[in-house]
C-alpha cells in the first residue's frame, strides 16, 4: 500500500481535500492510504510516505522537504492552486498517482 500525505499550514484545509480524495480512491478500488498533516508534522515525518503533496500556501517548504525526504524515495510536489481551491479530489489523486507511476 502506498501512502500519500497532503500538507498545509495547520492540516485543516488538506483534511477537507483528503476526504474528497478518499471517495475517489474507494470508487476506483485503489490501495492507497491518504492522510493530511500540518507543516510541523511534515517536518518531523516519522513514518514512510511515498508522495507528499504541499498546499500552495506552503510551497516554500518544497525544496527543504525534497532534500529531507528524497533519500527515502518520497516524491514531493505542490498541489495545483485551482485543484486545491476547488477541492478537486480526483485531480489531486491523479497528480499523486502520476508521481507514484514515475517509479514503476
Amino acid at each position: 500500500m502506498k501512502t500519500v500525505m497532503l500538507v498545509c499550514s495547520a492540516g485543516m484545509s488538506t483534511s477537507l481535500l483528503v476526504n474528497k480524495i478518499r471517495v475517489n480512491v474507494i470508487n476506483k478500488g485503489l490501495d492507497l492510504k491518504i492522510i493530511a498533516a500540518s507543516e510541523a508534522e511534515a517536518r518531523s515525518l516519522n513514518y514512510e510516505v511515498d508522495v507528499l503533496l504541499l498546499g500552495p500556501q506552503v510551497r516554500y517548504l518544497a525544496e527543504k522537504l525534497r532534500d529531507l525526504l528524497g533519500e527515502q524515495g518520497t516524491k514531493v510536489s505542490i498541489i495545483d492552486s485551482i485543484s486545491y481551491g476547488t477541492l478537486d479530489g480526483e485531480a489531486v489523486l491523479n497528480q499523486a498517482l502520476a508521481l507514484i507511476e514515475e517509479d514503476s
